[in-house]
């Protein structure tokens, strides 16, 4: 059941993922103003409000980046206006700067920023432990078990919030983000969304003001200390000579682990949801008379040290074992967690069958990640990776994040980089000072262009930094679910990447389709010898619309959309189309012949020009220039 339709429901329960519930949570707390940046596993949290917030009355906004989302939030917060933030855990570096300030000044209302982390990096570039970020900035941080309790825990965060006067970060890890589970329903509230502000020295983080906010920074510590030994989402159960502490997520594991060796009587088990700080005095509480604390947790041992901390600091003689005796990479299992119980308490483990195991499984062939057909992006990788071998041009390609992040695999091989939002311009700068023999070039998508490739764009306008920038303009966040980007045109609203450049200082700036690989080629090579003659930064603005978004307003509109097909008397079996080109609709038969499959051809016709003998065709009659405008 979605948000919407649990709108009108004040009772009963609901089937939902676990950023829906999220978002339900937060609903049901009244909550006034919501803002994010769009980013895997946390988008659905502002995009399930953003579908509702009409209805209910509130302001949602997908925001340019992180920083700038946490900032509307936080204002909103100081007003009196309870908000909410989500990002995912690589975003928070994004927001750092605000997160770490905004302990020092405060809210007069509930504000909760939502950290979704990636264990196992299933859609991220690296695999961190946000929470951490509450050790470095003194913002409480909890996680949930589950949906359910994701939803609670949100709603009671807001009161919390709002009781301390103190921002909190709720973490939620892709397997929470994205299981779905049941969540009982809540009354929504009328929201309040609109406050009022009265000016504070503590707003005005100038090192005098600065100071006295710490110390109180320290004084609302000591309070938060002390309350998170109280609240119910932190539970002693059970007996033994054992104790099992173990956050968020991992209590479900540790429960089904203990169930499944037997060991449910021997155990004496703290759950708890405030990861920091730790409820030190129910942890006490919780060791008298055990002889060993065993700590399960995913990625960093984070409550463990606590636990270790705690313990030495009281004179507590009892061993903890944690992280030790599992690897820290990856997201926990119900295999890794029954593994690691049965050496910290030395049976035998059961009850599971090792996921490494493949046996009665067929031996599938791999399935790389792919372009989607019709994909603008991928006539522009054939094109480039084509002109660069044949003009030999020596090149560093800075990639970025984004559905283009995949033109690094083959056949392409077009990105030498990838680190972070912003990161190939940034980096391109430093390649163009130092690699003065070879072309740089940086790409970027148009909501990373705007997320945080601009300041790094003026800094190669004002320092000469010679680098071609690509920016991959599809009119949306395509990558994490069509999210709008400033370019995507609504109401009249929108923001031209090739105005800003020129804004800027850019003197070489073109717009290319990237489906007329002739102009392609023309303009990139006029960029490289601008490049080399100015020692200037170009811009090449590659627009087209994504062609999931294309084809949607097709379809809404009544369009046939006629796929294309290969003329077999024609084709000579080069293998460009299927090899080269790479479009996941064009395969090839046993005599090598091109084939097209009607199924997942979209119609775009990208893939007419790149065949050298003019056999790909449409299998009808097709006006493509009446169709263009659902592609730009």
């Amino acid at each position: 059941m979605s948000l919407r339709r649990t709108l009108g429901l004040s009772e009963g329960q609901a089937l939902l993922l676990g950023n829906e519930a999220i978002a339900r949570g937060a609903l049901e707390a009244g909550i006034g103003v919501a803002a994010a940046y769009p980013g895997t596993p946390s988008s659905e949290i502002i995009g399930s409000l953003a579908e509702v917030a009409d209805e209910v009355g509130i302001y949602v906004e997908w925001s340019t980046n992180e920083k700038v989302a946490f900032e509307l939030c936080w204002a909103a917060a100081l007003s009196g206006v309870r908000a909410l933030t989500a990002m995912k855990h690589v975003g928070l570096n994004v927001a750092a700067d605000a997160l770490m300030s905004s302990a020092y000044t405060g809210v007069n209302e509930g504000f909760v920023v939502v950290s979704a982390d990636d264990p196992s990096m299933w859609s991220s570039q690296n695999e961190q432990d946000n929470r951490l970020y509450g050790l470095i900035s003194y913002v409480p941080v909890f996680e949930p078990e589950n949906p359910g309790e994701a939803k609670e825990l949100t709603k009671f965060l807001f009161d919390f919030s709002s009781e301390f006067k103190h921002p909190v970060i709720l973490r939620s890890t892709t397997r929470i983000s994205h299981t779905r589970g049941p969540v009982a329903l809540g009354p929504i509230p009328r929201p309040k969304v609109s406050g009022s502000f009265r000016p504070e020295p503590r707003y005005s983080l100038v090192p005098s003001n600065a100071r006295v906010s710490r110390v109180e920074v320290l004084r609302k510590w000591r309070e938060v200390s002390r309350r998170v030994n109280s609240i119910g989402f932190n539970k002693l159960y059970g007996d033994g000579r054992v104790l099992v502490v173990a956050p968020g997520l991992s209590h479900a594991y540790v429960s089904e682990a203990l169930a499944r060796l037997g060991l449910e009587d021997r155990v004496r088990i703290l759950k708890i949801s405030s990861v920091y700080p730790i409820p030190e005095e129910l942890v006490l509480k919780a060791v008298d008379g055990v002889d060993l604390v065993v700590v399960v947790e995913e990625l960093e041992p984070f409550v463990e040290l606590q636990v270790r901390a705690l313990l030495q600091r009281e004179g507590v003689p009892v061993r903890v074992v944690g992280r030790n005796l599992e690897e820290r990479n990856y997201e926990l299992t119900l295999e890794r967690v029954v593994n690691l119980l049965s050496r910290a308490l030395g049976v035998e483990p059961r009850g599971v069958t090792p996921t490494s195991s493949t046996s009665g499984r067929p031996n599938l062939p791999a399935r790389p990640p792919v372009l989607c057909p019709g994909c603008p992006y991928r006539p522009l990788a054939f094109e480039l990776r084509r002109v660069l071998n044949q003009e030999r041009i020596p090149a560093v390609i800075a990639g970025d994040i984004g559905c283009y992040s995949l033109i690094h695999y083959p056949p392409y091989r077009l990105q030498d980089t990838i680190v972070e939002m912003g990161g190939s311009l940034g980096l391109a700068n430093g390649f163009s000072t130092v690699l003065r023999d070879h072309i740089i070039v940086s790409t970027a998508g148009d909501s990373t262009f705007f997320h945080a490739c601009l300041p790094a764009l003026v800094n190669a306008v004002y320092n000469n930094h010679p680098q071609i920038v690509l920016v991959l303009d599809n009119g949306t966040t395509a990558m994490t679910g069509h999210q709008p980007s400033p370019t995507t045109r609504i109401n009249g609203r929108y923001v031209a990447p090739e105005e800003v450049a020129r804004g800027i200082g850019v003197e070489f700036v073109a717009v290319v389709d990237p489906y007329d690989i002739a102009k392609v080629r023309e303009t990139f090579l006029a960029a490289v010898r601008y490049v080399r003659e100015r020692g200037r930064p170009a811009v090449i603005v590659i627009r087209r619309k994504c062609a999931l978004v294309a084809l949607r307003d097709m379809r809404e509109a009544g369009e046939e959309v006629v796929p294309y097909e290969v003329d077999l008397a024609r084709c000579i079996g080069c293998a460009i189309c299927y090899s080269w080109f790479a479009c996941p609709a064009i395969t090839y038969r046993e005599d090598k012949k091109a084939y097209i499959d009607p199924e997942l051809c979209v119609g775009c016709g990208a893939c007419v020009p790149v065949c050298p003998v003019k056999a790909i065709k449409p299998s009808k009659p097709v006006d493509q220039g009446r169709l263009a405008r659902y592609w730009f």
